[in-house]
């Protein structure tokens, strides 16, 4: 039997190999350590200028993924041009079709406040030349000319009428014609009175004369026309005086680009076509304390036609470089923009000024890292990413919209091409799940970085580690921490790694870990993060975590669950297992008994007969089946009936790192040798008798231990492992000294032989040439009792067929 020493069950990190006292003294290292597969995939990604090479950004939680993106996008952004400003201007011919321009970096704020300025001029100037004397002139002239022309008609009328004693008058109603006799009108009692011809005559007078009114009424319509054409010229033009001079203004300073001067001839000419807006605003205008010269008229909601909506602009100044946009919450509508709507009049409006940019816009030419659970968690988010991608452009749709759940008004803008780099950050599961479910994921992120969650445990490594850490110290603005300090938080990196020849990778666990040192620390007043903090810290972190097994702790003490850890006793072994609590994860031991009895050859697994044995477990205990038949008595019928337990086991059951301990209960029992009870066990096994590496293996162990401590250390104590699980030993210090002192072992074995000898202090046994197992030996019981439950089977299937022969005749 060997027995590992001490110092082979945790590895400690020499202070002195770190080269430096306290962090201070270090230049500290910034870049991440043990991923450069990872930094190379993010480096292609980000500099490859062809497209669908998108990223998917994939490794545990806390290994760095989120700052090696954000510093490799950041550096390769800086490099790259500053992108175009976006806006969306008025499409004055189809209103609900909003028009995308794209303008030059800087540009669109100017155009912005360019069209503010414009509005609120036109808006003084326009009443202004409206209400001036030249433009009252020229009113009053066409007013003049057209009453002239009325007048003349209608007094020219008069005259033939009044020649052929008819006179036109005026009523309420309108124009009527009478007769007129002696100078005065003929009323209706008088016009009876007159002969029959007289009447006929006038009434044929009257009947002539209408028409010719009639024709003259008919032209003044037309009249009214001309007189509107006319005033409708007077004020074009004295608009085109104003208009001009102030969009000519404009032009001047964005001559040189396309886009902003045909957009403006556009404005130009909507302008002078509704004048009247900038009068009717002037009109409604009520004297504040402020001048009407001041006023901003650009906020009224009648000029809205003429804002301009930036989607996208860059401060050129201070912009350089690409952009770099990360999105919290990836929802449809913060990714693509949206149209809101306005309640007006008891339904719900919108216009092109509504339009809100997303994420998309905003990192348009650059970057654009999205969190992916976050991202397919929302509803259509991730298939509008695929679709804008797909077509390199961005068309806004809001949710309503796709689910079809208002009718109300709503927009067509132009889509606004899309040239970005999308930069997905998960989880190796999630990955799995796009590639095997989604066929457009391949095609679109062509790139994968996966994350390292550890790198060997190399001196090179250890120094570099020690100063990432030192780095990370500085910049989190914490107090200095001592080399013996940085070597705990590297011992406990080997732990979390769960290998003695690793360290871990996830940053941001040991990085919680050193600010909760440091407020330990500060507490007690101390100018250094010193190794009793980090201890501490770890010792903590575990209590805050452990009632539950602190409980469990206490319920084998009271033998409510029963663990023996002194004597021996026949098909009865103590097996751990390992219990997880979100990050935390502790060892507990089971009692699992066998019970054995002639039978037909069936093992019987209790856990999975009720359906608390996972898959996993079940394989496992068929193998333990493989292994007797493949070694023990082949030459006879396998006769054994055996059963298998997890005893006080009211949870689900799953894993085979109890297979090789189900294997000694069975051959205990078997043979009727008793297990030495102060040793507990782990490690799979396989067909071959061989005791295969489990995980858990330090909490296992340590739960095994607090149990024996509980109940008293002997010497004896112990906990037998894989010999391939002997790497991964990183064992509490507590445990460590124990077997320093020799009052706990722990002991590595290879084969199941190998551990039945030690657990039972009885030799396994080898086949000698007669095909034979040794005598007296484990394995040899073990046969022995296979061959006479088979003897005993055959003898009883002779017994039964003499009866049945029997009872026939």
């Amino acid at each position: 039997m060997k027995v590992l020493p001490a110092d082979k069950l945790r590895q400690s990190c020499d202070p002195a190999l770190l080269g430096f006292e306290t962090t201070q003294e270090s230049t500290g290292l910034v870049e991440l350590i043990g991923q450069d597969r990872a930094m190379d995939a993010i480096c292609l990604s980000s500099g490859m200028t062809h497209r669908d090479f998108n990223l998917f950004v994939l490794g545990p939680t806390g290994t760095g993924r989120h700052t090696a993106v954000q510093k490799i996008l950041s550096e390769d952004a800086a490099k790259r041009p500053v992108p175009c400003d976006w806006v969306y201007v008025n499409n004055f011919e189809e209103a609900h079709k909003p028009k995308a321009l794209q303008l030059p970096s800087g540009t669109a704020k100017t155009l912005q406040t360019a069209m503010q300025n414009l509005i609120d001029d036109l808006a003084n100037d326009i009443p202004n030349l409206f209400e001036s004397e030249d433009y009252q002139s020229q009113r009053r002239a066409i007013e003049a000319e057209f009453g002239e022309k009325h007048e003349a008609s209608m007094a020219d009328f008069a005259e033939r009428a009044k020649a052929e004693n008819i006179a036109l008058v005026r009523t309420p109603v309108g124009f009527m014609l009478t007769a007129i006799r002696d100078g005065k009108l003929v009323k209706a009692e008088d016009f009876e009175q007159l002969d029959k011809a007289e009447q006929e005559k006038i009434e044929e007078q009257i009947a002539r004369l209408q028409q010719d009114l009639a024709k003259i009424l008919r032209e003044g319509p037309k009249l009214e026309k001309e007189h509107r054409t006319k005033v409708e010229e007077l004020n074009a033009s004295m608009a085109e005086r104003a208009v001009s001079a102030r969009v000519s203004e404009v032009q001047a300073e964005f001559k040189d680009i396309g886009p902003i001067c045909g957009y403006l001839e556009e404005v130009h000419k909507d302008i002078i076509a509704n004048a009247e807006l900038f009068l009717i605003a002037a009109g409604e205008s009520q004297n504040g304390p402020f001048p009407e010269a001041i006023r901003k008229f650009h906020r009224d909601s009648e000029f809205d036609r003429y804002v301009v909506n930036v989607m996208v602009s860059q401060d050129a100044k201070t912009a350089k470089g690409a952009p770099v946009e990360t999105e919290d919450l990836p929802s449809l509508d913060r990714l693509i923009g949206r149209i809101e709507h306005a309640s007006h009049m008891g339904s719900l409006v919108t216009n092109f000024t509504m339009i809100k940019p997303g994420a998309l816009h905003r990192a348009n030419g650059g970057y654009l890292v999205l969190d992916a659970r976050r991202l397919l968690s929302e509803p259509f988010a991730w298939d509008a990413v695929k679709q804008s991608i797909r077509n390199e452009s961005i068309t806004i749709t809001s949710l309503s919209d796709r689910l079809s759940l208002v009718a109300t008004t709503t927009l067509q803008p132009d889509p606004i091409p899309l040239d970005l780099r999308v930069v997905l950050v998960g989880d190796p599961f999630l990955y799995g799940l796009l590639v095997m479910l989604d066929p457009d994921f391949n095609d679109l992120f062509k790139v994968q970085a996966d994350f390292e969650d550890a790198i060997d445990r190399t001196k090179d490594n250890l120094i570099r580690f020690g100063q990432l850490i030192a780095a990370y110290v500085s910049k989190e603005d914490m107090l200095p921490m001592t080399a013996q300090g940085v070597a705990s938080v590297l011992d406990e990196s080997t732990r979390m790694a769960e290998d003695t020849e690793k360290l871990s990778l996830r940053i941001g666990a040991l990085g919680d870990l050193i600010r909760e040192a440091e407020h330990y620390a500060r507490a007690r007043s101390s100018r250094h993060i010193e190794n009793g903090d980090i201890e501490r810290a770890v010792q903590e972190r575990d209590r805050r975590a452990s009632r539950i097994k602190d409980r469990m702790q206490e319920a084998i003490a009271r033998k409510t669950i029963l663990i023996d850890t002194k004597g021996a006793k026949t098909g009865q072994i103590n097996g751990l297992s390992v219990l997880g609590i979100g990050s935390y994860r502790f060892g507990r031991p089971s009692r699992i008994t066998a019970r054995v009895r002639m039978g037909a050859g069936k093992l019987v697994d209790i856990e999975r007969e009720v359906e608390l044995g996972g898959p996993l477990h079940s394989k496992g205990v068929m193998i333990l089946s493989g292994y007797l038949t493949s070694t023990y008595a082949q030459d006879v019928p396998f006769s054994l009936h055996a059963s298998l337990v997890f005893e006080q086991s009211y949870g689900g059951v799953d894993g085979d790192s109890a297979s090789s301990a189900e294997l000694y209960a069975l051959l205990s029992a078997l043979s009727g040798v008793p297990i030495d009870q102060g040793l507990a066990v782990t490690g799979s096994v396989n067909q071959l008798g061989e005791v295969q590496a489990i995980g858990g293996v330090n909490e296992k162990i340590e739960g095994f231990f607090e149990t024996c401590k509980a109940q008293g250390l002997t010497g004896s104590q112990g906990v037998l492992i894989p010999q391939a699980n002997a790497a991964h030993l990183m064992l509490r210090t507590e445990v460590v000294e124990a077997a320093r002192d020799g009052q706990f072992r722990i002991i590595p074995v290879e084969t199941i032989n190998e551990g039945i000898a030690i657990l039972t202090g009885t030799p396994a046994g080898i086949r000698t040439a007669d095909g034979y197992f040794e005598p007296e030996t484990i394995n040899a019981k073990v046969e022995q009792r296979l061959r006479d439950f088979a003897h005993t089977r055959k003898a009883f299937a002779r017994m039964s067929e003499a009866a049945k022969e029997q009872g026939d005749t």
